[in-house]
């Protein structure tokens, strides 16, 4: 299956650009090279956005490199309107993805997050780690 539509959670698009021999930098190439669509809100996108900025990531990566890789990002990805509804997520700050991925019409959400792992699928959308959508997207 190809990436289509997804929504991926600040915690993999962080780790893409800090680890990138790891899974999560294979999901943000695999979502490229399948012409997939990144769905943000206006909402995760500044919580990306405020993540990229703290100043514990400049061991490992420049301001200047973090701030390319969110305009890129900015410029490839799709938007969604979301109304902060409350969907159920034991930590209500993560209703936001799920309200993404359902209004977005994702394929899946991308997360290490165990609150949204424990509540897959989500309305028919399945929550997924990075390693079992690298797995989930592939054919057989």
């Amino acid at each position: 299956m190809k990436a289509e539509r997804v929504v991926v959670d600040t915690n993999v698009l962080i780790s893409a650009v800090l680890l990138p021999q790891r899974s999560p930098r294979a999901v943000m190439e695999a979502v490229r090279s399948d012409n997939g669509v990144l769905l943000f809100s206006d909402e995760t996108f500044e919580e990306l956005r405020s993540r990229h900025r703290l100043s514990r990531f400049d061991a490992y990566v420049s301001r200047r490199r973090r701030a390319l890789y969110i305009a890129q990002l900015q410029a490839v990805s799709e938007w969604v309107s979301i109304t902060n509804a409350k969907l159920g997520c034991r930590d209500p700050d993560d209703d936001k993805l799920l309200e993404t991925a359902l209004l977005g019409q994702a394929a899946c959400l991308i997360t290490g997050d165990r609150d949204l792992l424990e509540m897959s699928p989500f309305q028919r959308i399945p929550i997924l780690t990075p390693a079992a959508f690298l797995e989930w997207r592939m054919p057989g």
